[in-house]
């Protein structure tokens, strides 16, 4: 099991998630993180810790598109270690269903 960031990511980006992620297997894309899966230790810990639930198990049914989202993107996008700032209009996002079509960027972020 790893776990996946999910579209509820895209433009709120909060990157609480990576203050606790004990093994440092986040990336950051322009305006989405996602989780190396052959990093994750599969500890759960940012689970908890994103305000808008972006962060599931890969068991749960129907993130296989997920999955392989997060592992090419992982591939690319650069390292991040620690929480940067949040987008100003990330809780006007939070709420918004079904981004990943209009509103997903693959381009990579800054990097910290």
């Amino acid at each position: 099991m790893t776990y996946v960031v999910t579209d509820a990511c895209i433009k709120c980006k909060y990157m609480d998630c990576i203050e606790v992620c004990p093994v440092d297997c986040f990336y950051e894309g322009e305006n989405f993180l996602v989780i190396h899966p052959d990093e994750c230790i599969d500890c759960g810990v940012c689970e908890p810790e994103c305000p808008v639930d972006a962060i599931k198990p890969d068991t749960e049914p129907g993130l296989e598109a997920w999955l392989e989202l997060n592992r090419k993107f992982a591939l690319s996008w650069p390292n991040i270690t620690h929480k940067g700032t949040p987008p100003a209009d990330r809780d006007e996002w939070a709420k918004v269903e079904d981004k990943l079509a209009e509103h997903f960027s693959p381009e990579p972020g800054k990097g910290l």
